[in-house]
């Protein structure tokens, strides 16, 4: 199982990406960060990123896939004018409150590529 500064390490390789982190939703604390933040702030990325997954967590509108055995949020875009952000929920078998975040150039980035290549990375953070 690799480490969350291996997996950031390999998120900086997706084509596109600016700056990744791992979150922990519920306090807005980074676990870890790489490459650069919106504003080149990591803290802000980290604070603002997760009030957007809390508001979207209190909602059972977006969790209507859920079957039980498995949660039904996946993961969350945002597209700005100057780029895209990725969050990509953290599942383990206990009750995990993080997500991986990804800041990408949207000239250079493939937004399928890397929310594909995130999936593998969050599912690398838990122990299979």
């Amino acid at each position: 199982m690799p480490g969350i500064d291996q997996v950031l390490s390999e998120a900086m390789g997706i084509p596109g990406v600016l700056g990744a982190g791992l979150i922990d939703w519920t306090s807005g604390l980074s676990l870890g960060t790489a490459g650069r933040a919106p504003g080149n702030d990591h803290d802000a990325a980290a604070a603002d990123t997760a009030e957007v997954v809390q508001a979207v967590q209190r909602s059972a509108t977006f969790d209507s896939g859920s079957d039980g055995a498995r949660p039904g949020l996946e993961d969350l875009i945002l597209t700005a004018a100057g780029g895209y952000h990725l969050i990509r929920f953290v599942h383990t078998a206990f009750d995990s409150q993080t997500y991986l975040y990804l800041y990408l150039d949207r000239e250079r980035a493939n937004l399928a590529v890397a929310r594909r290549r995130l999936h593998d990375l969050a599912a690398g953070l838990v122990p299979g």
